[in-house]
């Protein structure tokens, strides 16, 4: 799967077992959801030096749904079509419906890939209880809801 971005000399490839501290590096710096890490599912962009900057997943859910999750990017990477490259080999390997959950600040991005926000009751009941535990978790700490869910079809 290794293929490089002319554009910013990047290659993917499938984690191994000796990433996993990596990916849990990656997603602590960047401040995303640290559950349902299995190196397994992942996909890494790694740097000409070698260094891996980046990391994706599709998570499968036990009610049969699938998210495209842990999309993230060192901060020293990002704005050079890293992300892109990440969600393009994942959609590629992924077809089918997909849903995502993310800050109302990266709706646009994840529409250039045809996701949607929708209603909750089109949610499947992963993320209805999802939903529901930020709504109640915004609510203690005075947060307006901070979380959208998307789908691709």
């Amino acid at each position: 799967m290794d293929q490089i971005n002319p554009a910013n000399g990047c290659t993917l490839r499938p984690a191994t077992q000796g990433d996993a501290s990596t990916i849990r590096h990656i997603i602590s710096k960047v401040n995303i959801n640290p559950m349902g890490l299995d190196w397994r599912r992942f996909i890494l962009a790694v740097a000409p030096s070698g260094k891996v900057i980046g990391c994706g997943q599709v998570k499968p859910h036990a009610d049969g749904s699938s998210e495209l999750a842990s999309i993230a990017v060192l901060p020293g990477w990002r704005g050079k079509g890293i992300a892109r490259q990440i969600i393009e080999n994942l959609l590629k390997q992924h077809p089918g419906r997909l849903y995502l959950t993310c800050q109302p600040s990266l709706e646009p991005l994840y529409q250039k890939f045809g996701f949607q926000v929708i209603p909750r009751e089109e949610m499947p009941p992963y993320f209805q209880r999802l939903i529901r535990l930020v709504a109640l978790f915004n609510i203690f700490i005075r947060q307006p809801n901070l979380l959208l869910v998307m789908r691709r079809d």
